[in-house]
């Protein structure tokens, strides 16, 4: 029997392995797209014996140049299978012991943390042509750490926290949101509100941080920091673009 079904109308990505004389959206579109990196320069004379303080200067820099939100990252994490997933986060601490973000721990990226404590973290720049990648274990932050920095979301964030169990199915977005006002109703603006027990911070402490500045040619620098523990000292290295 002959499909009647309505199809799709949404552009299909063609795949190496089939026939491509009609692709909806050709590759070579893809192909073409491109930019020349020229408007800074890093060497290993450059930067700061401290990645910390080295972060610090760019992300100034960053701020200054009015990206919109500068702290966005991509977190990457793996099951215990090996499978990785990654999502964009918010980075939300920075000090001499890592990089700290907040999140649901019963999310897909807490059931990975679980069971597998390290990750990696992507800031990019598009900007300023730069990124920086950053890995090593993940640790919980104490439940003081993440209370505080509870209290000082918005309150609809902070409702929001109570209101998703992330990362699980829900019936419909009208559920969520009926379910959004039920506790709305039940902490009104101005009321304290509790601490999820799901709730809280992880830090990234990293064993690798590596400054990536785009230059022409696709001759990029790459200056990596890398230790072998937190309490190790780090070495300085120039990698090949």
């Amino acid at each position: 029997m002959r499909d009647t079904r309505a199809r799709s109308s949404v552009p299909r990505f063609p795949t190496l392995c089939k026939p491509q004389n009609h692709p909806t959206f050709p590759m070579s579109d893809l192909a073409s797209l491109r930019m020349d990196y020229q408007k800074h320069s890093l060497d290993v004379s450059d930067v700061d014996p401290n990645p910390f303080a080295q972060f610090h200067l760019w992300f100034r820099e960053a701020r200054a140049a009015e990206i919109v939100e500068p702290n966005a990252m991509t977190l990457a994490t793996a099951d215990a299978s090996g499978q990785p997933s990654s999502r964009t986060v918010l980075l939300k601490g920075l000090d001499d012991r890592g990089f700290t973000f907040f999140t649901n721990y019963s999310s897909r990226k807490g059931n990975d943390l679980a069971a597998n404590p390290r990750a990696s973290l992507t800031i990019l720049w598009r900007e300023l042509e730069r990124q920086v990648n950053i890995a090593g274990p993940i640790e919980r932050c104490s439940r003081e750490e993440s209370a505080a920095y509870f209290a000082q979301r918005p309150h609809g964030s902070r409702i929001g926290a109570h209101a998703s169990q992330q990362s699980a199915p829900v019936p419909s977005r009208s559920w969520l949101e009926e379910r959004f006002a039920a506790l709305s109703q039940q902490w009104p603006d101005g009321s304290p509100i509790p601490l999820p027990d799901s709730w809280g911070g992880y830090r990234l402490i990293p064993t690798s941080i590596e400054f990536w500045q785009g230059r022409p040619s696709r001759m990029h620098d790459r200056i990596l920091y890398q230790r072998t523990a937190p309490s190790s000292p780090w070495s300085i290295h120039r990698l090949s673009p």
